[in-house]
């Protein structure tokens, strides 16, 4: 009589049977004492890295003032009101440099945040000052007195796979430190759902849920592969879709914040969209991904490398990707001045051209990023009719905030509250130093000088 071998046995048999084997890119899984698999080892030096992340602060609630209070008090009438409602927040972070104090979390873990404190595993409690952040990507980096801090190693990010066996490790709901295991389920992955501006994510069904923000992505070396960041979920709970931030560029994103204190992200200069069957088809393509390149702006990085309207751009320094939105927060994560090499195909055939990227914090900003009151108007870095630098209106939408403000087209910011401005660095540092109280932009128009205030 044949026995009957249940499917979890027969699975950890097989399991076992290939512990000895090293597959790329991955370790070999350790046995423990009674001959089981496990990944203790690993955790126990990886763990100590990632910590747990309370803030404490004010959002900002910004309500228009109705016409008919306005009418009643003349033109002097404030325009909005704010309100600061308390709040407090969790998530995760990782040490990525222990000598100098470095964690690296997610930007809307600490966002508004007026305090940060971050628990250690050995039970210590370090206040952290926020060093930087990049919202457009979710990365934010925090520095502590680096005193006995355990830092991880980083991966390769380029060189994972699907397949790949991944671990998460975080704090979710705030129950504390938790670690779950799972696959590289796909990569390069957009959400489609605006979750964040540049979207390159690792997705992995290892179990990530609220709290794990900021947390590590690790592969069986112990080494970082991955920031969490968001879920794919119905009622916020796990349902297998996490995603992770790639370290490769997590690590571009840092090393700008820590040299420059922002992220000078990178600016290709086209417009375009992702290759699929229907583009194809009817452009007589021989491929099916990749970014179409529609159109190449002038004087701009790619117009400088030879790329041309028509291109379809398929690597990246050598590796391949797969759509246009890929391409786009590649680029985007790379810093101004780097010099990134394309791989496109051009009437069939396969070209490489070399681009230096320009900074596109000196291209057209949207401006409410930078403040609300500025919504509806998209800046530059320009110069008045003397000369002057300073923050050009390069474009505004009527009847939005910036228009109710008095900005017009063509006008050149080139102060906050008597303090000098040349560019729209230097105004997103003023406005974000100012923000508490009244700003007074100076404003060149033409050959008139005016200033505007923002409550």
């Amino acid at each position: 009589m044949k026995k009957i071998v249940s499917y979890a046995t027969l699975c950890a048999a097989i399991f076992a049977s290939t512990l000895t084997i090293s597959l790329p890119t991955q370790a070999a899984i350790p046995v423990g004492k009674d001959g089981i698999p496990t990944l203790a080892p690993m955790l126990e030096k990886t763990s100590p890295a990632v910590v747990s992340i309370s803030v404490e602060g004010k959002h900002k609630i910004r309500q228009r003032v109705p016409d008919l209070f306005r009418y009643f008090y003349g033109p002097n009438a404030p325009r909005e009101q704010v309100q600061e409602q308390p709040f407090r927040g969790l998530g995760s972070g990782v040490i990525i440099d222990a000598e100098e104090g470095y964690i690296v979390t997610n930007a809307h873990v600490v966002e508004n945040a007026d305090e940060i404190l971050v628990s250690m595993g050995d039970g210590r409690e370090l206040e952290a000052k926020k060093i930087g952040e990049d919202k457009g990507s979710d990365i934010a980096l925090l520095q502590v007195e680096p005193e006995n801090l355990v830092d991880v190693k980083l991966a390769n990010s380029d060189n994972i796979r699907v397949g790949d066996f991944v671990v998460a490790i975080g704090n979710p709901f705030g129950i504390g430190k938790t670690v779950t295991s799972g696959i590289v389920s796909a990569l390069g992955r957009s959400t489609n759902m605006g979750i964040n501006a540049y979207e390159d994510y690792i997705q992995t069904d290892a179990a990530i849920n609220r709290g794990n923000s900021g947390g590590a992505l690790v592969n069986l070396k112990g080494e970082l592969v991955g920031i969490n960041t968001a879920i794919v979920g119905p009622n916020g709970g796990n349902v297998g879709i996490g995603f992770a931030i790639p370290a490769n560029m997590m690590k571009s994103l840092v090393d700008q914040i820590i040299k420059y204190g922002e992220v000078r992200r990178g600016l290709l200069g086209i417009t375009g969209q992702n290759v699929d069957s229907g583009l194809a088809k009817a452009m007589g393509l021989e491929v099916n991904q990749g970014a179409f390149v529609r159109e190449v702006a002038e004087d701009s990085a790619a117009s400088k490398g030879g790329i041309l309207p028509g291109d379809i751009i398929v690597e990246i320094n050598g590796k391949k990707i797969e759509s246009f939105n890929e391409l786009r927060a590649k680029i985007g994560s790379l810093g101004a001045g780097a010099e990134v090499e394309l791989g496109l195909i051009r009437d069939g055939e396969q070209e490489t051209v070399d681009v230096t990227l320009e900074d596109f914090t000196a291209r057209n900003i949207v401006a409410k990023d930078i403040h609300p009151a500025l919504e509806g108007a998209t800046l530059a870095d320009g110069v008045t009719e003397n000369d002057e630098s300073g923050v050009e209106i390069t474009e505004l939408a009527r009847r939005s905030n910036a228009d109710r403000l008095g900005l017009q087209e063509g006008d050149i910011i080139v102060g906050v509250n008597r303090k000098r401005i040349n560019n729209v660095s230097d105004l997103r540092r003023m406005l974000d130093a100012e923000d508490k109280g009244v700003i007074a932009l100076n404003v060149k128009r033409g050959r008139s000088s005016l200033y505007l205030v923002i409550r």
